[in-house]
């Protein structure tokens, strides 16, 4: 098995900032060589699916970790957005978020998450989850060739 990770990204979206260094420092932890980049919220995260704005050098993500609670366009909105458009719709997303509730996690599978996974209380579990998603999404899974998009 070729190890492609030089070759993916991961693209967070997540407004709060300390979960954006624990997922910084857990994946870096894990020996992820892929590019790691940061949004927000869900403007932003379109924002740099469409190239716009500050985000006109980036390219598209291989992966999207997305919280479902964020200001301006929540996860809900991006992830309808993402999946109804056809550039972007290949691009697995795994939800991160703290909420647990029933109807949030029928409600994404239904719009075509790939996984939900629930945040945890403590960095040790954060460490096997972002471990589990390097693993499984970059190490193992065969990804849509960003130059054919």
């Amino acid at each position: 098995m070729a190890n492609r990770s030089f070759n993916t990204s991961i693209l967070i979206a997540d407004d709060d900032a300390d979960d954006r260094i624990l997922l910084e420092q857990a994946f870096r932890e894990c020996n992820l060589k892929s590019e790691l980049y940061f949004v927000e919220d869900g403007e932003e995260l379109l924002d740099f699916l469409h190239q716009r704005e500050r985000f006109t050098a980036v390219s598209r993500p291989s992966l999207i970790i997305l919280d479902l609670n964020m200001p301006r366009k929540n996860g809900i909105q991006a992830l309808r957005e993402i999946k109804a458009n056809e550039q972007f719709r290949q691009i697995p997303i795994v939800v991160l978020t703290t909420s647990t509730a029933e109807e949030d996690i029928l409600r994404t599978y239904d719009l075509g998450v790939s996984s939900y996974i629930s945040k945890p209380f403590d960095f040790g579990t954060l460490l096997d989850i972002t471990n589990t998603i390097k693993k499984y999404w970059i190490d193992t899974v065969s990804l849509p060739d960003d130059s054919t998009r």
